[in-house]
């Protein structure tokens, strides 16, 4: 069993939790019976941790590839002593504890100094994606309550708006004019790498004090405010470490970009847990062959990255490439069989799932040396007890037949199932979830009863205890009393040869209630016709039940979050407000079931 609080120091506690996820790496059972969160009243990562390995390692600790092949390194030693000194620059500029420190830069050295930098300082880091636009900027600054911005000279022209009184400073050689209405001129962040090393102001971390605060990305509503703590994210993230597999030395690539709640998981805290090299590549435009290229010449042994990266990565030769991945995760959305398939018959490894929110860490996966069912995000990962519960009555929900997850799905659908809402127990443990919303009275709800953090997702959990994604409980919906899951569903249209991308959502029916249609994203060499229309949907209808057949298809572009996920409550949205006016009518690039048959 691990310690508890007596001589030993925060950083002592934190070690002995790491270190005993690590030595159950492949003991699933082991790590979930013995883990027990680290007691720490008083902790701040920065300092308590990152700064304790870092003292004289000359290990590298971040590596940045640039789309062109040149690369900069720094050891932990290095970005520890750097980001001491942008701490006592910044505090010397005014930044001080518990204040809000809008950070919106790209894949650069800034970056991880200036997260670790507020980290040691006490101030709440609220990390900001690259391209937001200035109504959306003006939008975090104002429910944020920012004081303070650090920004890349390329995204100034977007702040000339800002209120007057902010701290503005720029990521560049020299520093620009930010336009007419910004007060005073930007300071310039090189000026902190010529301070010398000087002490941190006093004070004290305690671990119940804000971090980050995260905007979710807005699926489904307006993006909301997710505020972690110095306990909840960096000690949290304890179980993603565990899940991706990661250990000492490792060299790590995620695929997320800055800004987003993904990023800070497996870029920053995940690997500087178990003291890996963090590896950011850094480029315009995707491209799968380069990304295949990085992850062989840098000997890239962990490898996270979303379905879309894994989807397009399955195009190319994989064969061709030698590559010394050990690990392979996916997460922000579920992976489908077919490409995890595909990566296997390549490499030999199977990517393993994985699920979590911007409001927690990870909750649930696949971690490495266990059974993977494919189709299935995986188990409680160590820490977390998940409960599925009755998303009306906040109940236990019932276990039955499972009625969900199309025939190719594999095991993990099949027998009885339980089915409902994904809900961590927080009476024992679940010490990775947001403090709360910073912003939102409703969602604050979800935290009110004090038992349960309800994510607001559907799963299946079979007899084995496996656990599989089925949607939002705003995006399942019934068809003539069955529940449908758009994901499942998409699952299998993607399979098709013509699909790049597609979304489902439940379009009005007079006998049905509602029917499931699909929007479909073509591949190159495909055209939008009823020719392709019923080739498709005769493929979905011979591997799936009947009542979960997509009666209507639409070739169309998907409306999709600035990071990238599709929104499919505006897909609903339209397609609700169309059949009201327009009842049975085709869109332009609209098909039914059986309109080929008709022609």
């Amino acid at each position: 069993m691990l310690c508890t609080v007596g001589d030993t120091s925060a950083g002592e506690r934190f070690r002995a939790a790491r270190d005993f996820l690590l030595e159950h790496a492949t003991d699933y059972d082991g790590a979930c019976t013995g883990f027990e969160w680290p007691q720490l009243e008083e902790f701040n990562w920065a300092l308590d941790w990152f700064d304790a390995i870092a003292r004289g390692n000359r290990a590298p600790a971040l590596r940045i590839v640039e789309d062109g092949g040149s690369r900069q390194e720094l050891s932990f030693d290095e970005l520890s002593r750097r980001s001491s000194r942008v701490a006592a620059w910044l505090a010397g500029g005014g930044v001080g504890r518990g204040d809000k420190v809008l950070l919106m830069l790209g894949q650069r050295v800034e970056l991880w100094e200036s997260l670790l930098a507020c980290a040691k300082l006490g101030a709440v880091v609220v990390p900001t994606a690259t391209l937001l636009s200035e109504a959306d900027l003006a939008d975090r600054i104002e429910r944020g309550g920012i004081g303070h911005i650090i920004a890349s000279s390329e995204a100034f022209d977007r702040l000339r708006g800002v209120p007057a009184g902010l701290t503005r400073i720029v990521v560049a050689a020299r520093a620009p004019t930010c336009g007419q209405g910004a007060a005073g001129q930007p300071l310039a962040y090189p000026d902190a790498a010529t301070l010398p090393d000087l002490a941190l102001p006093p004070g004290t971390t305690h671990a119940k004090d804000a971090l980050l605060l995260y905007f979710t990305s807005g699926t489904t509503a307006k993006p909301k405010l997710v505020e972690h703590t110095h306990y909840s994210a960096p000690v949290g993230h304890l179980s993603t470490m565990y899940w991706i597999g990661l250990r000492p030395g490792d060299v790590h690539l995620n695929l997320s970009s800055p800004g987003w709640a993904k990023h800070s998981w497996s870029s920053f805290y995940a690997p500087f847990n178990a003291e890996a090299t963090v590896l950011a590549y850094n480029y315009e435009r995707f491209d799968a062959r380069r990304l295949l290229a990085v992850l062989a010449e840098q000997a890239v042994t962990t490898f996270c990255a979303p379905p879309t990266v894994w989807r397009m990565l399955v195009q190319e030769d994989l064969r061709s490439y030698e590559v010394t991945l050990r690990d392979a995760v996916s997460a922000g959305e579920p992976l489908n069989p077919e490409v995890i398939g595909q990566v296997r018959d390549a490499w030999g490894f199977l990517i393993r799932d994985g699920y979590g929110q911007s409001e927690t860490t990870a909750l649930v996966g696949n971690p490495p040396g266990q059974r993977v069912k494919l189709g299935s995000m995986g188990r409680p990962l160590p820490g977390y007890r998940i409960e599925l519960i009755d998303p009306v009555t906040g109940e236990p929900a019932q276990v039955g037949p499972a009625q969900v997850g199309p025939a190719q799905v594999g095991p993990a659908q099949v027998g009885p199932a339980q089915v409902g809402e994904v809900a961590v127990d927080l009476r024992i443990g679940g010490r990775g979830v947001m403090a709360g919303y910073r912003t939102s009275v409703d969602a604050e709800r979800l935290l009110s009863s004090g038992e349960y953090y309800r994510t607001g997702d559907i799963a299946s959990r079979d007899e084995d205890g496996w656990i599989t994604y089925v949607g939002r409980t705003d995006e399942v919906f019934k068809s003539a009393d069955y529940r449908i899951s758009p994901f499942e569903l998409e699952s299998v249209l993607i399979e098709h040869p013509a699909v790049a991308e597609a979304a489902v959502v439940p379009s009005p029916d007079p006998l049905r209630l509602c029917v499931p249609k699909g929007y479909v994203v073509l591949a190159a060499g495909y055209e939008p016709c009823a020719e392709t229309a019923a080739d498709i949907l005769g493929f979905v209808r011979g591997r799936v039940a009947p009542f979960q057949r997509i009666r209507r298809l639409e070739f169309a572009e998907l409306p999709k979050t600035i990071s990238g996920k599709i929104r499919r409550v505006e897909l609903r949205a339209g397609e609700e407000a169309w059949r009201a006016e327009h009842g049975a009518q085709r869109r332009a690039l609209e098909f039914w079931e059986g309109d080929a048959e008709a022609t």
